[in-house]
């Protein structure tokens, strides 16, 4: 059901610009004045689409909320003062009727829908017959297949104008971001919809305005599409999210500054085949040392079965982890994907011995 991708409305506007599709507006809209204010600013910056959240139920109640209904009319004066299109968050039906009732233009379904297929479904069913395009961020965790899910559910129902919001994962760890990028995520949706334009949410990945730019160019050099960027007048005033959003005057200066890269020509293609074939090499030999690893590994789980030895010898382990990190940094290695890789290995050292224990018993 994906529409081709000439077809597709987000895609259509950021061919009319030759440009990346730029959706900019304040995380909520607060006041009429607020709202008119952003988008007299953003028009002049040639932005796409006016952005901004009417219901805004937070983690915890006794905050602000949203202004609901009433900030439908000031979306409306938007669309009609300044010829933007506006496009506003839906999470559940009636959202929905009240905003096609309003003549929204683009509608988006956030992180904390998407995780629930129930409430997806509900929506697609509102939206069944409908022309309006929606964009559909990635669930709160890190889950491809969710993201994937909520999108065929609108295709599913006929909805076609479909784009994907990237904006990042929550996580526990200690992190420079407010959500994680896990960019291999967004890239897998991409190989599997290659038609699906994609958008990065640079504000909810950083929560904090001096990683926007460089976020927003890390998606374009990964071919998204697009970005769609919290914007306020005065930040420091905002009723929500008011330590990720940015004025108009700095997302000028962003995207005055991103660059799109251009399409490659034959010299650069044929570099890169003889690269690619190299590194198609390397990796042979990265798995064929692999598995004389774990080859190693299934000999010592015979000798632990035979002695009646614990699998997890926890000393080892704490020696491997704190050695191969400095192994990694004398060969230009990230110490860090490094670790990671490590556990990764150790996870599959563990089952493998595991299944040597098992055998026979």
């Amino acid at each position: 059901m994906e529409s081709r991708k000439e077809d597709n409305y987000f895609h259509q506007l950021g061919k009319l610009r030759r440009k990346p599709l730029a959706i900019a507006g304040p995380c909520s809209a607060e006041t009429r004045e607020q709202v008119l204010d952003t988008a007299r600013q953003l028009k002049d910056l040639q932005v796409d689409i006016f952005r901004a959240g009417v219901w805004k139920p937070r983690s915890k109640p006794g905050t602000f909320e949203g202004v609901g209904l009433e900030g439908m009319a000031w979306l409306q004066e938007v669309r009609h003062e300044f010829g933007l299109p506006v496009a506003t968050e839906v999470a559940k039906p009636q959202h929905i009727e009240f905003a096609l009732k309003h003549n929204i233009d683009v509608l988006w379904i956030g992180a904390r829908t998407t995780v629930n297929p129930f409430a997806v479904q509900e929506l697609a069913e509102a939206l069944r017959g409908t022309r309006v395009p929606v964009m559909v961020k990635n669930p709160v965790n890190p889950d491809l297949a969710l993201w994937a899910g909520a999108i065929e559910r609108l295709w599913a129902v006929g909805v076609t104008d479909v784009a994907a919001i990237h904006r990042g994962f929550s996580s526990y760890e200690p992190s420079q971001y407010r959500n994680l990028p896990l960019w291999q995520i967004p890239v897998q949706l991409k190989a599997q919809y290659p038609n699906l334009p994609i958008i990065v949410d640079p504000s909810h990945i950083s929560g904090k305005p001096e990683l926007i730019y460089p976020l927003s160019q890390k998606a374009l050099d990964l071919d998204f599409d697009g970005v769609m960027i919290e914007t306020h007048p005065n930040p420091k005033a905002a009723l929500s999210d008011a330590d990720q959003q940015i004025t108009p005057a700095v997302l000028g200066e962003i995207l005055a500054k991103l660059q799109v890269r251009s399409m490659p020509d034959q010299a650069f293609v044929s570099r890169a085949e003889e690269l690619r074939k190299k590194i198609d090499r390397a990796d042979r030999e990265i798995l064929e040392a692999l598995a004389r690893r774990m080859r190693v590994v299934e000999q010592i789980g015979e000798d632990k079965k035979e002695n009646n030895v614990a699998i997890l010898q926890l000393e080892r382990w704490n020696e491997i982890f704190l050695t191969r990190p400095d192994w990694a940094i004398q060969l230009n290695l990230h110490p860090e994907f490094i670790q990671e890789l490590y556990q990764l290995i150790h996870v599959e050292s563990i089952r493998i011995q595991t299944e040597v224990v098992k055998k026979d018993n």
